[in-house]
């Protein structure tokens, strides 16, 4: 491999992960130690993240966001499923005019929907709850869950659909016995697409809920203040945001395969 390619590589890896070390070795320090410019952490403590979860409702945040993710998640590959299958497989006048009208669904910045849709949830009295929010980030994460799902469900031998549909298989059984276990690394890399969104969205569920029981750890980091108007705390709120990044690596690292062979699927056809 050649010096440039190895310089260049370094180069991304440095970019894309000191900001996270960073992060960490603010988390392991307190006081003036903050602000000193050490790579390594000066007197290191766990201090911060004992903090953080006494002083409020940390880990209850904790819990909602896994919720809410996993709840969206759940419902949006649910109905992409189904999406895909009639999409990707049945044949009928205005399929990519609808496929079209999908995609432009999700390219509605956040701020533009959120008034209409603040209206939507206090009319179905879902404010303040998680309800709320898996309803919502279903703008975002359904188009594109059925659009990646879709692509896939092309691509499969439709010689497997017509031998099982000559057995007797109806269009319920075709989906769930045979095309769900061949599609696990499309659901794979789509469902945790999915739950990053979810798990990181910002300006919803800072809308949509008002109380520390319903509020997911985005918005929970936002609101950690100090003793005092003009105090920041910058070591809870980056022992904060290693706590819930850490779940994210480790999802990542252990589908990381699957997740690969589901986004280049279909990508190269001989």
């Amino acid at each position: 491999m050649r010096p440039g390619l190895w310089l260049a590589v370094g180069l991304i890896l440095l970019f894309s992960l000191f900001p996270f070390y960073w992060a960490i070795v603010s988390s392991l320090e307190t006081g003036t130690a903050l602000f000193d410019a050490d790579l390594l952490p000066s007197g290191a403590t766990l201090r911060n993240y004992g903090e953080i979860f006494a002083a409020q409702p940390f880990g209850r945040n904790i819990l909602n966001s896994l919720l809410v993710a996993g709840g969206t998640v759940a419902l949006a590959l649910t109905l992409a499923v189904g999406a895909a299958y009639a999409l990707g497989r049945v044949a009928f006048r205005g399929r990519g005019l609808l496929l079209m009208v999908i995609l432009a669904v999700s390219m509605f910045p956040q701020v533009a929907v959120l008034s209409g849709l603040f209206e939507l949830i206090a009319a179905l009295g879902l404010y303040n709850s998680l309800w709320a929010l898996i309803f919502s980030y279903m703008i975002f994460t359904l188009p594109f869950s059925v659009w990646v799902l879709t692509v896939f469900m092309r691509d499969l031998p439709r010689e497997i659909e017509e031998a099982a549909i000559i057995d007797g298989a109806g269009s319920f059984t075709v989906v769930t016995r045979i095309f769900l276990p061949l599609m696990a690394p499309a659901l794979a890399s789509t469902g945790l697409l999915a739950f990053l969104v979810a798990w990181n969205e910002f300006l919803f569920a800072l809308t949509f809920t008002l109380s520390d029981k319903v509020r997911t750890v985005p918005v929970a980091i936002a609101l950690i203040s100090g003793q005092s108007q003009y105090e920041i705390p910058w070591g809870h709120m980056m022992a904060a945001s290693v706590t819930v990044t850490l779940p994210l690596i480790l999802l990542v690292l252990l589908f990381q395969r699957r997740i690969v062979s589901g986004l280049t699927a279909g990508a190269v056809k001989g």
